[in-house]
């Protein structure tokens, strides 16, 4: 399996800044934010996102939209649960093991956000995963 580290936490809301609010001013989160991702709005989800941190792992706040997966075609909609997100530097390997062992995973390409390859796949419970490798420009 390829190298993988925790990027991102994605919460998902009816209301956006409500949530940005609660976990800056309750819990410190900062949203002074390194390496933000440029969302891509015009290909499928257009909702709002608010990015904090907490200095280390990102937490992407985003509005839900639940036909987001058939607005763009795939199987797994990561904006109408929320998800995990993990960087690697392998996408390909981490494509592989998934299809050795039978996980079926959606393929986004660069369709939400410009410059990350991400894929989205259900673990055992129904919970959303995200990988996603950043693509060298």
């Amino acid at each position: 399996m390829a190298d993988l580290k925790l990027h991102h936490i994605n919460l998902v809301t009816e209301d956006v800044d409500r949530m940005r609010r609660f976990y800056e001013d309750v819990l410190g989160l900062s949203s002074n934010v390194d390496g933000l991702p440029k969302l891509e709005k015009g290909k499928g989800y257009a909702g709002d996102v608010a990015f904090l941190s907490d200095g280390k792992i990102q937490m992407h706040l985003a509005q839900k939209d639940i036909h987001a997966g058939f607005k763009t075609g795939q199987a797994v909609n990561p904006v109408s649960r929320g998800h995990v997100a993990y960087r690697t530097s392998d996408l390909e390997a981490v494509k592989e093991t998934l299809t050795a062992a039978e996980i079926p995973f959606s393929d986004w390409g660069h369709t939400a956000v410009d410059g990350w390859h991400q894929i989205f796949f259900y673990d055992p419970d129904g919970n959303v995963v995200e990988v996603h490798q950043v693509s060298s420009s």
